[in-house]
């Protein structure tokens, strides 16, 4: 993050850095074989397909989308919600919230935030306090049933005495405290841009 942030390197370089420092980590502990290598780049290359697939699908999908005037429509029904700007804002919020019910936070990203983006900077948010919000919503994709990846996870790992209706029950409060952390930056935006326009 501190290369990224500081301009020395992109992203795919600060994550090959974060390969090798997993790889000094995995001999130091005498757990680093060519199997081991084989099996995390089949992963590797497996979770890269399909989010290329995604993300060709999603932009196929909003090409047609605009072609029709879809943008358009979505930008006016936005602009005449009641409340205005606020309005706009709390609908597009509560829209992802209830798709991260049901969608992986990376279809959410590909598909809705291109459509919803523009229209609200151009209502005057900031578009780096927006990205922080919208990723703070998209959290919660994680946590909500059904498809809540977090639920998955913790699943896999609790013994079969857990239910899983109390796995469901038992993330309440955590969903609960992402949108207060919602509301908290809603309320007091400079918890987000301080940072930013400190470093920037």
């Amino acid at each position: 993050m501190g290369s990224i942030l500081a301009g020395i390197g992109t992203p795919t370089e600060s994550a090959a850095i974060g390969a090798i420092g997993a790889i000094v980590l995995a001999m130091g502990r005498g757990n680093f074989s060519f199997n081991i290598v084989m099996k995390v780049a089949r992963e590797t290359v497996k979770i890269t397909s399909m989010i290329f697939m995604i993300l060709i699908g999603a932009s196929l999908f909003s090409l047609v989308f605009r072609g029709f005037g879809g943008d358009q429509l979505i930008e006016h029904f936005l602009v005449n919600l009641p409340g205005g700007d606020v309005g706009a804002f709390v609908t597009v919020m509560l829209v992802m919230f209830l798709m991260g019910f049901f969608l992986d936070f990376i279809e959410i990203i590909f598909i809705m935030v291109p459509l919803v983006g523009p229209p609200l900077i151009g209502m005057g948010f900031d578009p780096i306090w927006l990205g922080v919000m919208i990723a703070v919503n998209l959290q919660t994709s994680f946590l909500t049933p059904p498809f809540g990846f977090s639920l998955f996870y913790l699943r896999g790992v609790v013994s079969d005495e857990v239910k899983t209706n109390d796995i469901y029950l038992g993330v309440l409060p955590f969903i609960a405290l992402q949108l207060l952390a919602l509301f908290i930056f809603w309320t007091f935006p400079d918890i987000i841009s301080w940072l930013p326009n400190l470093i920037f």
